[in-house]
C-alpha cells in the first residue's frame, strides 16, 4: 500500500466512524499514518543531510549540523521498529550512523548502529541500505588503519552496488579504495582505479564525484 493510499484509507475509516459508528479500523489506520510519518521523516532528514553535504565551509570550517536531523531519523527508527519493518529499520539506523561518523565526526557512537544496520539488511535483503553500512564500516576501518577489513568492507559493497546498477556509487567507493591502495602502497593500483572511476563518474553525470576524483589525485 502506497503512503497515498495510506492517507486515502485514513481518511475513509474517520468516515465509517463519525456517520456509521464503525471505529473497527481506527487502529488500523493509525497504523498506515505511523508508516506514512516514518517515511516522510526518514525523507526530510536525507533532505537535510544533503543540504549538509552541499553547503560551502565557512572559513574552513564544516558547515553547521541541522539540529533538526538527528531527531528525523531517530522518530523514523522509533516508528519502523514499532510496525516491526526491518527494512525501514535498517535504513534509519544507517542514517543515525552515518550522521555521526559524517557530520559529528564520532565512529565510537557511528559504528554500532552501522553494524546493525548492515545485519538488518543482509536479513532483509535490502542490497542499497547493506551496501551503504559496508561503505561506511569501510571508511570506520580505514580511519582506524585496519587497511585489509576497509578494503574488504569497499569492495563487497562495490559489488552489491554493481548488482543494482548504482554505479555512480562504485566510483564513489573507488576513491576510497584508492586512498587504501596508496596507504598500502600501490600507488599504480590507487592511480589505475582513480582512472576507473573517473570514467564511471563521467559515463553518469555524476559530478560531484567527479570533483572528488580530481581533489583525490592532488592528494595521492
Amino acid at each position: 500500500m502506497s503512503n497515498d493510499d495510506r492517507i486515502d484509507r485514513a481518511r475513509k475509516v474517520y468516515r465509517q466512524a463519525v456517520y456509521g459508528g464503525d471505529t473497527s479500523a481506527l487502529a488500523e489506520a493509525e497504523r498506515g499514518l505511523d508508516a506514512v510519518e516514518a517515511d516522510a521523516a526518514l525523507a526530510r532528514g536525507l533532505i537535510l543531510h544533503a543540504r549538509f553535504q552541499n553547503a560551502p565551509a565557512d572559513a574552513g570550517s564544516p558547515p553547521a549540523e541541522d539540529p533538526a536531523e538527528l531527531p528525523l531519523f531517530e522518530r523514523a527508527l522509533e516508528l519502523y521498529q514499532a510496525l516491526g519493518d526491518p527494512r525501514g529499520e535498517a535504513e534509519a539506523l544507517f542514517w543515525i550512523g552515518c550522521l555521526h561518523q559524517f557530520i559529528r565526526r564520532d565512529d565510537e557512537t557511528a559504528v554500532p548502529f552501522l553494524e546493525r544496520s548492515c545485519q538488518l539488511a543482509a536479513q532483509t535483503g535490502d542490497r542499497p541500505t547493506r551496501s551503504e553500512a559496508l561503505r561506511h564500516l569501510g571508511i570506520a576501518a580505514h580511519k582506524a588503519g585496519r587497511l585489509d577489513e576497509a578494503r574488504e568492507h569497499l569492495e563487497e559493497s562495490s559489488r552489491l552496488r554493481r548488482e543494482f546498477g548504482a554505479l555512480p556509487g562504485v566510483a564513489s567507493n573507488m576513491i576510497g579504495l584508492a586512498y587504501i591502495a596508496a596507504a598500502q602502497d600501490r600507488r599504480a593500483d590507487a592511480l589505475a582505479t582513480l582512472d576507473e572511476a573517473h570514467a564511471i563518474a563521467h559515463a553518469h553525470d555524476a559530478h560531484a564525484i567527479v570533483r572528488h576524483i580530481e581533489q583525490a589525485r592532488t592528494q595521492l
